[in-house]
């Protein structure tokens, strides 16, 4: 299989009018369509392998990542599979590093969301060739070669290439039976699908008994466009779930350092585990501040979704800046750079609750939640993956959730492959979904 070359890189701009019924509607994303630039890499092998893989976006822009997927196009076709898996690193450095190319990031923004887009269907690929799903792909790996696929640039100085590789070590005892705990088990879910900020208050309240009915203990809702709309909606959901079920609360970025201190101060009588995105994700001591200011109310700071690389995590880490991190699976580049992460996290002792809202991203991430509690973490304890209720019918091999967890998939890939028909309806803007609202738009005009 080494020999395999790739032959074929498409990809498609698709979208979902999520917007219409205010799903994923937040603080600063008032009409997001779920939409991902899907990419589709196609071999010479004889029994047709083909790897799988998509960025998120949120409808205007997919096209813009759609172009710079193609830009990193010549860097992939007519690779060996062989020599890409065998030196990762090498690959994953040519794609970030190009000489002019990486002017428009580097390792950031729509380009590195196009280098997601690719990376991930390298290892969908990497893992169906080995009959194994992405998570046990990784699981079965021995460190040096999970440690060879990382680029350490620009983070030595808080992780070397030996640590990383000593704390895989360490985490090697004990690895089966958090493996056998899992398939068993799952891995601890949170839901935000019970209140996006565009819900009336009788829609949230539905959704929020429907969840606990469930099964559902833990529950995000999106607040910070209005504070006295926020105090309603908080006071809801705490008496609807009880004292002793989980809160957190999400303002997508929308305050000032100093007003997000304000505002997570007047919504302290709900018990908030944590403020998510209080501000810039490209503040670091403002987030600093944040969590220095909250810290005697229990209430933590989180955030990660649009951190944009290895390097802000470093330092978010380094400023005691998040409580709980929050990989994204699509936000950085892929599978190498995530890994990166986890380490660091664990090495700082600061738990990891993956962002996962978004049409793919609860199929793709919970590959990497169960790797790091099985083969880095070892531990469950404030621990838990986020889960949206939208989509997942798009996809081959769709994320099963029972009792409020994750149960790891068994399909080989990285759940990554969307349904061809989906993917021929809902194309943008020829696909037949789109050409039918178009229609309708005209008529109303």
């Amino acid at each position: 299989m080494l020999d395999v070359k790739i032959t074929k890189l498409t990809v498609s701009d698709v979208r979902f009018p999520t917007s219409f019924e205010h799903h994923g509607s937040d603080a600063m994303h008032s009409d997001p369509d779920y939409s991902a630039a899907y990419v589709v890499l196609e071999t010479d092998a004889e029994n047709g392998f083909k790897g799988y893989g998509l960025t998120f976006t949120l409808g205007r822009g997919t096209e813009i990542v759609v172009c710079a997927v193609k830009a990193l196009t010549p860097l992939v076709l007519g690779k060996r599979f062989g020599d890409i898996v065998n030196d990762f690193r090498g690959f994953y450095r040519l794609l970030t590093s190009d000489g002019q190319m990486r002017w428009i990031g580097p390792e950031k923004g729509v380009i590195h969301l196009a280098t997601s887009a690719v990376l991930n269907a390298v290892w969908d690929l990497w893992a169906k060739m080995e009959c194994k799903p992405l998570w046990k792909l990784l699981v079965d790996m021995q460190p040096e070669q999970l440690v060879s696929c990382i680029d350490f640039r620009y983070i030595t100085d808080v992780l070397t290439e030996k640590e990383a590789v000593d704390i895989l070590r360490k985490a090697q005892s004990g690895k089966e039976q958090r493996e056998e705990q899992m398939l068993k088990n799952g891995y601890p879910a949170y839901t935000t699908s019970c209140a996006w900020l565009g819900y009336s208050d009788d829609h949230l309240r539905k959704l929020c008994v429907k969840a606990l009915e469930e099964g559902w203990t833990r529950f995000k809702v999106k607040v910070g466009a209005d504070l006295q709309d926020d105090i309603r909606r908080c006071k809801l959901i705490r008496e609807i779930i009880g004292p002793n079920n989980t809160l957190m609360i999400d303002a997508n970025q929308r305050w000032n350092v100093d007003e997000a201190i304000k505002w997570v101060l007047s919504l302290a009588e709900f018990k908030p585990l944590w403020i998510e995105e209080p501000t810039s994700p490209d503040d670091i001591l403002g987030h600093a501040t944040i969590s220095k200011a909250l810290a005697h109310l229990g209430i933590g700071v989180a955030t990660g979704e649009q951190c944009h690389n290895k390097v802000m995590f470093k330092q978010l880490l380094q400023a005691k800046a998040v409580q709980f991190v929050q990989i994204d699976s699509c936000r950085l580049g892929s599978v190498n750079e995530n890994i990166s992460v986890l380490l660091m996290a664990n090495k700082f002792k600061v738990p990891v609750c993956p962002h996962a809202g978004g049409v793919g991203l609860c199929e793709l991430v919970q590959h990497l939640i169960l790797f790091d509690y099985i083969t880095v973490s070892g531990s469950l304890e404030n621990r838990m993956c986020e889960y949206v209720d939208h989509l997942h019918e798009h996809f081959k091999s769709p994320v099963i959730i029972k009792d409020a967890h994750y149960i790891p998939p068994q399909d080989a890939g990285y759940s990554t492959e969307m349904k061809e028909d989906s993917v021929k309806k809902y194309q943008f803007p020829d696909g037949e979904i789109w050409q039918e609202l178009s229609s309708q738009m005209k008529c109303l005009t």
